[in-house]
């Protein structure tokens, strides 16, 4: 379980990438006063964390309703997450995290917290579907319940780069940030790289 929890907190903070979010962050609080922004940045934090719990819980019992096998969510997910991170590689936002229409209409928005910087910007299907296979794979409440600390413990990372976003910016600049984005974009293509292999390995037993 350690090595799968060190994994999991490890596809998450690439796949939510707080880093890659401060540019974007910058510009829709640009309007923002101080309290302002420090409110946005706990309330996004908390809808990280809750994103990521509720899908842990919830997510799975979803998924079988609809007749959808862990396995098939695997490369589905990962198909996902492959998408994201030849985005992040090439240092784009891209749409599987948000249009460009979802972009510019957030900028309009007079609250932006949970949607879109929570949802879909930090938290969108790639993460879903990466807590819900993973917690399809926990064995009993207290693996689950160490998965969901870890979702807190990313909500936090996330409270803290965002609280951090002009400094942030000011020591790395937009070169530095595009440079951790890419390194993020290459952990998460092996990670969906897995999923994919592990998924058809359960749909087509002929390949183990």
């Amino acid at each position: 379980m350690t090595l799968d929890a060190f994994k999991f907190f490890i596809s998450l903070l690439a796949l939510i990438n707080p880093l890659g979010a401060i540019p974007l962050f910058i510009s829709l609080t640009s309007t923002q006063t101080r309290e302002e922004k420090r409110h946005t940045i706990k309330v996004a934090a908390i809808a990280v964390a809750l994103v990521v719990a509720g899908s842990g819980l919830f997510g799975e019992a979803i998924i079988r309703f609809f007749g959808i096998s862990i396995a098939s969510l695997e490369v589905g997910g990962g198909v996902i997450m492959l998408l994201m991170a030849v985005n992040m590689i090439n240092a784009q936002t891209g749409n599987t995290r948000a249009t460009a229409e979802e972009r510019h209409e957030a900028e309009e928005r007079p609250n932006i917290a949970v949607v879109p910087l929570a949802i879909p910007l930090l938290t969108g299907p790639g993460t879903i579907s990466t807590v819900i296979i993973y917690s399809g794979r926990a064995h009993g409440w207290a693996q689950i319940l160490a998965l969901m600390a870890i979702g807190v413990g990313v909500g936090a990372v996330c409270w803290v780069a965002l609280r951090s976003a002009g400094r942030i910016e000011g020591w790395l600049g937009r070169t530095g940030i595009n440079i951790g984005t890419r390194l993020m974009g290459l952990i998460l293509s092996a990670l969906a790289v897995e999923f994919i292999i592990d998924g058809l390995k359960i749909l087509l037993p002929g390949l183990r």
